[in-house]
């Protein structure tokens, strides 16, 4: 897959182009019916398909005290999309100028001009241009002048409700990692350096890799089974979500104990992937009771852990 940042950069044309248009923060299931539906359409066609997204969040710039934490970073959304069979993604870069395009601008001189697209797909919320005028009717309007297809995917729905990543990240928030799965269609996980904490896992015995959470959606606080993921190679583990109140910390941490992994790995990239919260946070009256805890915690996710593997 072929990664274009900014508009300026496209470098067309495409063979058949078969566009799709959003931010797609998360890639979940129903992102993936309009990937999938892009990439079908450009195989049939012998054609290219084609992601449109944004970087940042559009509400980092529209209404930066609305952007909510990001489910995927760039590097993860991208890995994501090109599981979709996705040909190129052409990342445009949200300044306010981009937000304050008309939509017939944003049609005419970039889908029209500068992609030539062929066929659109799109879900049935979505809306462009400045103020999000421009609607679905209006993109088909668009269609009629500049000549592409206009397809409109139905919501998807589980459980009865409509999948999209502001439910996604509720869920998230409220700990059910098994319901974000099944919205997501994998294990929600999140990607940043390992940086310093406190060391009061090693102090006790268990030491963890703490990791740098400033941009991404943290689960809800507790304990939860998980997976860490370094260099290709997964590693079973478990992580702590939370305050650390036996301790009486003051800064959420997101910390986890690695089993049979004894690497440096401060200041290295994990992924780390939450399979199912055990148990809420809790003070305890002393730290030899967390320690009796902590082992327990640990038996219980090796033993879910291994009944998955």
């Amino acid at each position: 897959m072929k990664i274009v940042r900014g508009t300026k950069n496209i470098s067309g044309p495409f063979p058949y182009p078969v566009v799709t248009l959003g931010n797609f923060d998360g890639v979940h299931v129903g992102h993936q019916i309009l990937f999938r539906k892009a990439a079908e359409i450009a195989q049939e066609k012998g054609g290219t398909s084609i992601a449109f997204t944004f970087e940042p969040h559009p509400l980092k710039i529209i209404a930066p005290e609305k952007v909510p934490p990001l489910l995927t970073h760039f590097h993860k959304k991208m890995e994501l999309i090109e599981s979709c069979n996705i040909d190129h993604v052409i990342c445009a870069d949200f300044t306010r100028q981009f937000a304050d395009q008309r939509p017939r601008d944003f049609s005419k001189n970039i889908l029209n001009e500068k992609i030539g697209v062929k066929e659109m797909v799109v879900g049935f919320d979505y809306a462009f241009g400045r103020g999000r005028e421009g609607t679905i009717p209006y993109l088909r309007k668009m269609g009629e002048e500049f000549g592409f297809i206009v397809h409109v995917v139905e919501p998807f729905k589980l459980d009865g409700l409509t999948v999209s990543s502001s439910h996604v990240r509720e869920l998230i928030e409220l700990g059910n990692m098994a319901s974000a799965k099944k919205f997501l269609g994998r294990y929600y996980s999140i990607v940043g350096p390992v940086v310093a904490g406190y060391k009061t896992g090693q102090a006790i015995g268990f030491p963890t890799a703490n990791i740098d959470t400033s941009k991404v959606q943290i689960p809800g606080t507790g304990v939860y089974a998980v997976r860490m993921i370094y260099q290709k190679q997964s590693y079973n583990a478990v992580a702590n979500i939370g305050f650390n109140p036996t301790f009486h910390r003051d800064r959420l941490s997101v910390e986890v104990h690695i089993f049979d992994f004894d690497q440096v790995i401060y200041g290295k990239e994990i992924e780390v992937e939450f399979i199912t919260r055990i148990r809420s946070e809790i003070e305890f009256a002393s730290k030899e009771e967390l320690v009796v805890q902590i082992k327990k915690d640990i038996a219980k996710v090796k033993i879910l852990l291994e009944e998955l593997d």
